[in-house]
């Protein structure tokens, strides 16, 4: 019945871990069932003789939850006990109390983890974007132009740009009410906008602004690059090009006009591994669609021709249908795990 629902689950569209975890079981437990259709978990047999009884579990409790303890964890409350001569149980023993209690969490000041940003799935052009603000040297030491920049998660292209010469929610803000205008509709209600935590991500104008116009705010975790990876693998194509200045540009003016150039020629020239090597605005606009197929014909030709050059099947030239932001790490599927029908 359980891998029944599992599998169902998975034709449905599911991460086969996810339907693990939301039923408590790990795929390696599934795996190991075969194909054993029931649940192979068994509880224990017997109560275990060195159990804690329920005055010394709840004495454990009153003692790590008194103002002394309360904001240490049980490494540190085993050994100042033990300094006065005091056992209550191990440090395990301690650590199952709390986690059964529903009181294992980070105690004193520090933080709790982040949870990794949500993950959406782009099926099409003005679905989801990714925007950044990336440094431009000048000729003053010291002295930096901003450049912000929007791309389209589905077809990586740069859907709106700025140059300016400080940082501000203002900026930003206006940025997005241009992508507006220029947006076929002008409606980007429902659109997912992804960014990290800078000042000018979460500036009130910046998000009054988003609010109004009805888009989605995602937000990378604090001080994790990663989660905003779509933008810095453009700023690192940018500034890796054999063209980039990294004497730095004179003015705003000069950067602006350097920007702009590549902006037309990562649009309309790039040919973008991530999309099937296509130019991201042949992609947006539809058009790579034509392009992969005359790449497909064009390998059928030279196939036919001299088949014995060959030595599998041809290069599919296939297109990416969907491209996820913030995509979870499948670690079953990395280790090709299956689960039997």
């Amino acid at each position: 019945m359980i891998r029944a629902l599992i599998q169902e689950a998975v034709d449905a569209g599911a991460r086969r871990w996810r339907a693990c975890e939301v039923l408590g079981l790990s795929v390696r437990t599934v795996e190991r069932w075969g194909a054993n259709d029931d649940d192979g978990r068994h509880g224990p047999n017997h109560v275990p003789a060195n159990k804690l009884s329920e005055v010394e579990r709840q004495k454990a409790v009153d003692v790590m939850t008194s103002p002394e303890f309360r904001d240490c964890s049980p490494k540190q409350i085993v050994p100042a006990l033990a300094t006065r001569g005091e056992y209550i149980g191990s440090e395990p023993t301690l650590y199952r109390i709390l986690h059964a209690h529903d009181m294992q969490h980070p105690r004193g000041r520090e933080r709790a983890p982040v949870s990794r940003p949500r993950e959406y799935v782009a099926t099409a052009a003005m679905q989801v974007a990714a925007w950044d603000i990336t440094y431009l040297r000048s000729l003053v030491r010291g002295v930096f132009f901003y450049l912000y920049l929007v791309e389209d998660v589905w077809s990586r292209m740069i859907i709106g740009w700025a140059v300016h010469e400080i940082e501000s929610a203002d900026l930003a803000a206006a940025l997005i009410e241009k992508i507006r205008r220029e947006t076929p509709g002008r409606d980007l209600k429902g659109w997912v906008l992804h960014a990290d935590n800078g000042g000018p991500m979460k500036g009130a104008t910046m998000l009054a602004t988003l609010q109004r116009l009805g888009v989605v705010s995602s937000f990378s975790r604090p001080s994790v690059s990663d989660d905003n990876a779509y933008a810095e693998s453009l700023f690192r194509t940018m500034k890796y090009r054999a063209k980039y200045p990294s004497t730095g540009f004179a003015t705003v003016e000069d950067a602006s006009l350097w920007v702009r150039d590549f902006v037309t020629w990562y649009n309309e020239e790039h040919q973008h591994s991530g999309i099937g090597y296509v130019p991201p605005a042949a992609r947006h606009a539809g058009k790579d669609i034509a392009i992969l197929a005359a790449r497909r014909k064009t390998y059928e030709i030279a196939r036919s021709k001299h088949p014995e050059r060959w030595a599998r099947h041809a290069r599919t030239w296939s297109r990416p249908e969907s491209v996820t932001l913030n995509q979870k790490v499948d670690h079953a599927a990395d280790n090709n795990a299956s689960i039997a029908a």
